[in-house]
């Protein structure tokens, strides 16, 4: 494909409304300029889309030789990563015929039936693991969730799938999210586009009125928000 992928996504993310441009209060408390809902992504044609995001981006890290090339199961936290890590999963048979599980976790313990915290592909000793999330900003689900995973099976994290790194930095460091999860962990984590990249396609796409989705306030609010909070 001609147009690099960060700018595809951003197109994609833009088209879809996940990209919005305001005030939001984010988890961190930080007020923000531009928010990633990941709630856009509501119907068949949107989530295949992104899952296909990511399988291009999990192939691309293989080739550059950042991911294992055995990859047993892509693990989606409760609940947003749950239809990241199907989309995926089915992306990476349908788009690059590599058979790869799925698994996610349940909130709260079932008592009954198959019982467990887990559903999808079993989690055994000695597999490979790729989590996939949306957005990082502080890197809290990814200290939630590596603890219980390692409860189930001696099983190998091999990475970290996001769709958006907004390169903030933590609370504790001047690390960003992205780099303090890298360093805690021992696993690499990459994002499909980060925000400095979608804000530079954003000024270069236009919308159906022809005039570019990023104008020059909303560029100087999220240039002024990296100022404050960036890494």
């Amino acid at each position: 494909m001609s147009e690099p992928l960060d700018r595809r996504f951003t197109q994609f993310l833009l088209e879809s409304q996940a990209l919005k441009f305001g005030d939001f209060t984010l988890k961190s408390g930080r007020r923000s300029p531009y928010f990633i809902n990941a709630g856009a992504f509501n119907d068949g044609r949107k989530i295949a889309t992104l899952g296909a995001f990511y399988a291009e981006k999990i192939q691309a890290e293989i080739v550059n030789g950042h991911l294992s090339t055995r990859i047993d199961t892509i693990f989606g936290p409760a609940y947003k990563g749950i239809p990241l890590a199907v989309a995926t999963s089915i992306a990476l048979e349908l788009n690059h015929g590599s058979t790869v599980g799925y698994t996610f976790d349940r909130k709260e313990k079932k008592d009954h039936g198959d019982g467990g915290t887990m559903v999808g592909k079993p989690l055994e000793d000695g597999m490979n693991v790729l989590l996939v999330d949306d957005v990082m900003t502080a890197g809290t689900a990814v200290r939630e969730v590596v603890p219980k995973l390692k409860a189930q099976a001696d099983i190998n994290i091999v990475g970290l799938i996001l769709s958006v790194d907004r390169m903030e930095k933590t609370k504790d460091s001047n690390l960003s999210a992205v780099q303090d999860v890298s360093r805690e962990f021992g696993f690499g984590v990459y994002a499909i586009a980060n925000v400095k990249e979608i804000f530079a396609a954003g000024r270069e796409l236009t919308n159906d009125e022809g005039e570019p989705y990023v104008n020059d306030e909303i560029a100087q609010a999220a240039d002024a928000y990296l100022t404050q909070y960036g890494a």
